[in-house]
């Protein structure tokens, strides 16, 4: 039994900000020397994005450069305070801005799907980047209108690749009742964890993440449905001996994340015999998918996945196009990807990816 998506939903903050503005205001935060200032540029033209949105205001970071006031003066480095604001400080700021964009990603998937609200009978929220309770699941009850008896399941702190793990959780929710409706909404707020000072692997963060959500109706199909997109599997892969490779911890000055240069490689070694084995189950080989829905957690993770697989960059294309546009928004990101590929009617089968800590791969197969 598979697990249509029936609608799909995206929302962005309203504030943008290109790499090139975000450099500058970079170089005032967390560059000490002159040949930290001259690197910082090359870190984030390498990135391949253009501009990210993000929950902090523009004028925010002009006025980091200027040095002057800021409407959110927390976030502005203080003399003798190389830090920035406490995690107390950005958790705050998360409870005041994820629901809201949760509940606008949420509003256009039912509305994509036309359903009511109250169609609604599972819900599966996702996000890394905050911690409160209630939270953005009790939210979305009131900001949307759904019934009182609708069932939870919050996917937290599992990275980049959680939107699959929401489609996992969803899945298994409608085989166990034809009759559901889920909502998967993922909402994330990377900015919030923005590093102040020099540390190489978190200013290559800094460089990459912004925020979003999305949001998807799932409702499950009687076997032999052929009804396009639909979530037929999910997969999992622990890369072995790799948990120092991406690393994600709540720290006093927000959450922390380190990146080895080595991901790249170790997803390059894995992805093929992972999926070459998953998807034997189901007849199907590595050239039988026509069309890829992968996480692009940068320019390198694309391109470490091309060579064993044997695609081109035409096939991650959407990928990019996703990166270049809105940076890397964790958990969100994979459906972006999904959605631009379904508006444009993208050929199925398709395979979405994820990476996160672990280092683990998520997979889901949609036909």
């Amino acid at each position: 039994m598979g697990l249509s998506i029936l609608g799909m939903g995206t929302a962005l903050p309203g504030n943008v900000v290109t790499q090139e503005e975000a450099v500058e205001a970079a170089q005032t935060i967390c560059c000490s020397t002159d040949d930290q200032r001259v690197l910082l540029p090359m870190l984030y033209r390498g990135t391949g994005i253009r501009q990210r949105h993000l929950v902090l205001h523009s004028r925010m970071l002009q006025e980091v450069v200027a040095g002057s006031g800021a409407p959110e003066s927390c976030f502005l480095p203080k003399e003798n305070d190389h830090d920035g604001p406490t995690t107390h400080d950005r958790m705050q700021r998360y409870a005041h801005e994820a629901p809201e964009l949760a509940a606008e990603a949420a509003t256009d998937a039912l509305n994509d799907a036309r359903l009511a609200p109250d169609a609604i009978t599972h819900l599966v929220t996702v996000s890394c980047t905050g911690f409160g309770a209630p939270g953005v699941d009790i939210s979305l009850f009131k900001n949307l209108g759904l019934p009182a008896h609708v069932q939870r399941v919050h996917v937290g702190f599992m990275g980049c690749h959680a939107a699959i793990n929401g489609m996992r959780a969803a899945h298994g929710l409608a085989a166990a009742d034809p009759d559901a409706r889920v909502l998967v909404c993922c909402v994330e707020l990377c900015s919030l964890h923005f590093h102040y000072g020099w540390d190489p692997k978190k200013v290559v963060a800094n460089a990459l993440f912004g925020d979003g959500a999305a949001a998807f109706v799932g409702g499950s199909e009687p076997a032999g449905s052929t009804r396009p997109w639909q979530i037929a599997a999910t997969a999992s892969c622990l890369v072995p001996e790799s948990e120092y490779a991406m690393t994600w911890n709540i720290g006093n000055h927000g959450f922390e994340m380190t990146l080895s240069t080595r991901v790249p490689t170790l997803i390059a070694t894995h992805v093929r015999p992972f999926l070459d084995k998953w998807l034997a189950k189901y007849g199907l080989s590595v050239p039988d998918i026509k069309s890829w829905a992968v996480h692009p957690g940068g320019p390198r993770i694309l391109s470490s996945i091309e060579r064993p697989l044997g695609i081109e960059a035409k096939d991650t294309e959407v990928s990019r196009e996703v990166l270049n546009d809105h940076g890397n928004m964790s958990s969100p990101t994979v459906l972006f990807i999904i959605d631009r590929l379904r508006q444009r009617e993208a050929p199925l089968p398709c395979v979405a990816m994820g990476f996160g800590p672990g280092l683990m791969a998520e997979a889901a197969l949609i036909v």
